[in-house]
């Protein structure tokens, strides 16, 4: 039976994420930062509905140790991770003349560095076994739609491009390393926007809607799955026709 770490998975896309991974039998490693209740619910769901054993870590994905630590304690409980999904991110979203160099790198330190450190130590093991799939969750900020008041957000997600492309070079041949840049998604991060600007965004998008996280989740599986393994090195858009 396959292991898929998900980081950020107590909350939105990353929880359904581990659901969907789980729903095709694989074991789940539930990483959270704060939310302990929510990821202890997942886990104990995930186990009622799937026949799969799923756990949960506390870690902060911008301290290193923490992340060697939750590598560590990932690969004793299962003896390996077959997949990685870099989905922990936040926002900050402020006026541009309020933000500072402290707000900047927070952003930065949990989007990028996270994914960098996170990718480091799962990738020695992945090595090891000559096999391996990283998938990290970006967005189209990253490419193309640009918000003064998410400069930081989106310079992360841009980062997490250039990351991907590179960790697809240093892996090559044994690990696919991709990201999804998603559009609009329906989670906690775009519940508060203000209605008449959900409304706007949403007649830009062909699809006139933002997306379910449960949409973002199966195409992460697709990269995941036997069916993706010439698909290496790409940014995948997912965000309905922007």
């Amino acid at each position: 039976m396959k292991t898929v770490l998900v980081t950020g998975a107590s909350k939105g896309i990353g929880e359904q994420i581990a659901y969907k991974f789980a729903s095709k039998n694989y074991n789940v490693i539930i990483n959270y930062n704060t939310d302990f209740k929510n990821a202890l619910r997942i886990k104990n769901d995930i186990e009622t509905k799937y026949n799969v054993k799923a756990i949960t870590i506390k870690c902060d994905v911008a301290k290193e140790e923490e992340v060697k630590q939750m590598v560590e304690q990932s690969i004793k409980e299962f003896g390996s991770i077959d997949c990685l999904v870099n989905n922990a991110g936040i926002a900050i979203d402020t006026l541009f003349e309020d933000k500072t160099a402290e707000n900047f790198r927070k952003i930065l330190d949990v989007n990028l560095v996270g994914a960098f450190l996170v990718s480091k130590y799962v990738g020695e093991y992945m090595l090891k076994e000559r096999s391996g799939k990283i998938i990290n969750i970006s967005s189209t900020n990253g490419i193309d739609t640009f918000y003064p008041m998410s400069i930081d957000y989106d310079a992360s997600k841009a980062g997490m491009i250039s990351l991907t492309h590179n960790l697809a070079l240093q892996y090559a041949p044994y690990i696919n390393v991709n990201a999804i840049a998603s559009g609009w998604v329906e989670t906690e991060m775009t519940k508060d926007l203000d209605e008449e600007f959900i409304m706007e965004e949403q007649e830009k998008i062909f699809l006139k809607r933002f997306a379910k996280p449960e949409e973002i989740a199966n195409v992460v599986f697709f990269l995941a799955s036997d069916e993706a393994s010439y698909i290496n090195g790409e940014i995948i858009r997912v965000d309905g026709g922007y």
